[in-house]
């Protein structure tokens, strides 16, 4: 049964809730100490990506498609409200900066310094939607697995939000190797590199989840993560060459 009584649910709901918020100011904060880690390293990244109408562009646009993603791929599968997706965030945030850059006349790359952050941003906050229970929408369809999770309503699911936290973590640990031994291409194109894996892993995690289909098995995350795998693949075939990485690295 999939709802119990108001009483048993009301504190449930709270905790999940509460633990959501958590994870999501812990996701902030890791992504902001990466960013400082990274300046720590001798790297230089673009000036653009911390300029006013770049950041402003960023945050307009992520705002914008994390809800309407969100809030399509919940009418799309028979729910009603409002929802906020990663996703969704991630792509209005591209087009939006690329929008921004057209029109600046700006065409140097300038993701290079976020590859970091959203990794680990990404691995910190699904921890949260994991807490968050039946209410966040992003848990699994059922499995006789014996890692299923039951979140309230008596089924045993996939925990996908932590296949997810787990396959960003892995990123996030790959990258800072790569830093450290100061691969140029890691550097120069990792903001391209952690969209293609992000793309790829999340089109996998799509099946296993209960969303409304709109081609075939596809729905609308599926359909998204190809177009960030596919921009992505776009900018890492037409990457400048990297330049080797001495003291000082310019991504």
């Amino acid at each position: 049964m999939r709802h119990r009584t108001s009483a048993v649910l009301y504190p449930l709901r709270m905790s999940g809730a509460f633990l959501h918020t958590v994870f999501d100011v812990a996701a902030w904060l890791a992504a902001g100490a990466a960013v400082y880690w990274l300046s720590r390293q001798g790297l230089r990244f673009p000036a653009q990506s911390f300029e006013l109408p770049y950041i402003a562009a960023l945050v307009f646009g992520a705002g914008l498609g994390a809800y309407l993603f969100g809030s399509a791929n919940l009418w799309l599968s028979g729910e009603g409200g409002l929802a906020r997706s990663v996703e969704g965030a991630l792509a209005g945030g591209i087009v939006a900066v690329e929008l921004y850059k057209w029109t600046a006349g700006i065409a140097l790359r300038t993701g290079a310094r976020f590859a970091l952050p959203l990794a680990l941003g990404i691995a910190i906050g699904r921890v949260g939607c994991y807490f968050a229970g039946l209410d966040d929408f992003t848990y699994g369809t059922p499995t006789a697995l014996p890692w299923g999770h039951d979140f309230g309503d008596g089924v045993l699911r996939h925990p996908v939000q932590l296949y997810e936290s787990a396959a960003m973590g892995v990123f996030a640990l790959l990258y800072v190797l790569a830093v450290l031994n100061r691969s140029a291409f890691a550097i120069t194109n990792g903001f391209y590199l952690v969209l293609l894996y992000y793309g790829a892993q999340r089109f996998l995690w799509e099946f296993l989840k209960p969303y409304g289909t709109l081609i075939g098995p596809l729905t609308l995350f599926h359909l998204l993560s190809l177009s960030i795998l596919l921009y992505a693949a776009i900018m890492l075939a037409t990457a400048p060459k990297a330049r080797p990485v001495h003291e000082r690295a310019v991504a």
